[in-house]
């Protein structure tokens, strides 16, 4: 591992060269300065893991500076015998300790070790949250009715401890809305945990919900937390719940109805205060009557039921999806979208709902010059993905106007911009086309 580095500051000059002697020799890599110019020219070359600075030094006093460093290195104080005053001073402008002088060499040994580890674990700590901070959905985007009803559920829902089951295709944003129902209760100051049950085998996602005990089966080395047990006060969202086995179903029942359950290769019996919030895009009623899902844990689930339209059913939410999409994915060089390019896209059918969208926008804005425009060229993939099929959707009743606009443009698109094939596929002259281009699609 890399020797951790210490930077001392200190102008008396026998201690200083006394700290870095000893600190050298229980493994750490040391400089020693005597001022505070000094220890800021070194600092515009290394990066010390940690400063043990002196509380009075030729050119300033310690709380002075650590309001300029304590943000960037954990900083130990040294002030003189008898001095707590100072040392209180020092803690309360951003030290993260302090060591009277003179100084016990073991006693600084701890203090130094004890202020790494505790910078290396606040270190890690951001690092999550900012990993599950990118993980979490965005704000629910939406303009129709049908999701405005859906907001009114979560609404009703969040601030209960009702477990709740959403239901639609993948895509349609279930562990979006999960997170809405977590956030209105009382279990929001701790994080969602999330388990996705697609694509896992059923001892693998018995180990990942439950836990295990060490050797309770080959690799199982130590002992390990389920997410039951991490979701304790919390609430847990399973997604994809119809994929889960009979045996893990059982299992799954218990605990909802109890709280009580064991880790795998387990004796104790444990228990987790968890709110459940499952998710599917099957048919978990019709899974019962086959006998695929036990119908007592579809009863438990289905006590509080939010069905997901499809976007295709709610084509007025693709224009504020797409421009919220646009926007994420051009903070730097803004971009917006052409009316040929928006036509394109609430005429797309969207098997893949809300995530395809998404993709096809950040797949655009790559292809697209930065600051530029979307253009129909940039949403060709689209043409393609749909080749042999003529589809047209519209959020209202489309003038006759509209009709001719939208078909034109898509076999434009399809045709890629080419003026003779246009005119080929419609049954028209090339110069009609030119006429149609300027009228419905002056960008093209």
């Amino acid at each position: 591992m890399r020797r951790k580095t210490l930077l001392i500051v200190d102008d008396d000059a026998i201690f200083n060269g006394l700290l870095c002697k000893e600190l050298a020799a229980l493994g750490f890599a040391v400089e020693g300065v005597k001022s505070w110019q000094d220890a800021k020219s070194r600092l515009t070359e290394i990066e010390p893991d940690a400063i043990i600075l002196d509380y009075k030094l030729p050119d300033c006093e310690a709380p002075a500076v650590l309001g300029e460093i304590r943000q960037q290195y954990p900083v130990i104080v040294l002030t003189g015998y008898g001095s707590i005053p100072d040392a209180v001073k020092a803690i309360r402008q951003g030290a993260a300790d302090y060591l009277t002088k003179p100084v016990d060499i073991d006693e600084l040994e701890l203090t130094v070790r004890r202020v790494l580890e505790t910078a290396e674990l606040k270190a890690s700590n951001r690092f999550y949250r900012d990993q599950l901070a990118q993980r979490r959905p965005g704000p629910m985007i939406y303009a129709s009715r049908a999701m405005q009803e859906v907001q009114k559920m979560i609404d009703a829902v969040g601030p209960t401890d009702a477990t709740v089951l959403i239901l639609g295709e993948s895509g349609t944003g279930k562990e979006m809305v999960a997170q809405a129902i977590h956030e209105k209760s009382a279990r929001a100051g701790r994080e969602l945990v999330a388990l996705d049950a697609s694509g896992l085998q059923e001892n693998l996602f018995e180990s990942e919900l439950f836990g295990h005990e060490k050797g309770a089966f080959t690799g199982a080395d130590r002992q390990k937390k389920g997410l039951i047990e991490e979701a304790d006060g919390s609430s847990l969202f399973l997604d994809e719940i119809g994929d889960i086995g009979a045996g893990i179903q059982a299992k799954l029942l218990r605990v909802m109805e109890t709280g009580a359950f064991r880790r795998l290769g387990g004796t104790k019996t444990l228990q987790a205060d968890v709110r459940f919030i499952a998710a599917t895009n099957r048919d978990l009623e019709a899974m019962t009557r086959t006998g695929a899902f036990r119908s007592d844990l579809f009863f438990r689930l289905s006590r509080f039921v939010i069905q997901l339209p499809p976007l295709r059913e709610r084509r007025e939410d693709i224009e504020p999806l797409a421009r919220h999409f646009l926007a994420r994915f051009t903070r730097t060089a803004p971009m917006t979208l052409s009316s040929a390019a928006l036509t394109l896209l609430l005429a797309h059918d969207w098997p893949g709902n809300v995530r395809e969208l998404k993709n096809a926008i950040e797949r655009a804005v790559i292809l697209a010059r930065p600051g530029s425009q979307i253009l129909p060229e940039h949403l060709a993939f689209l043409a393609r993905s749909g080749a042999g099929e003529v589809l047209l959707r519209f959020p209202h009743e489309p003038t006759l106007e509209e009709l001719e606009s939208a078909y034109f443009r898509q076999t434009l698109l399809k045709c890629g911009g080419n003026r003779q094939k246009t005119a080929a596929v419609l049954g028209i002259s090339e110069r009609h086309v030119y006429r149609l281009i300027e009228k419905y699609a002056p960008e093209a």
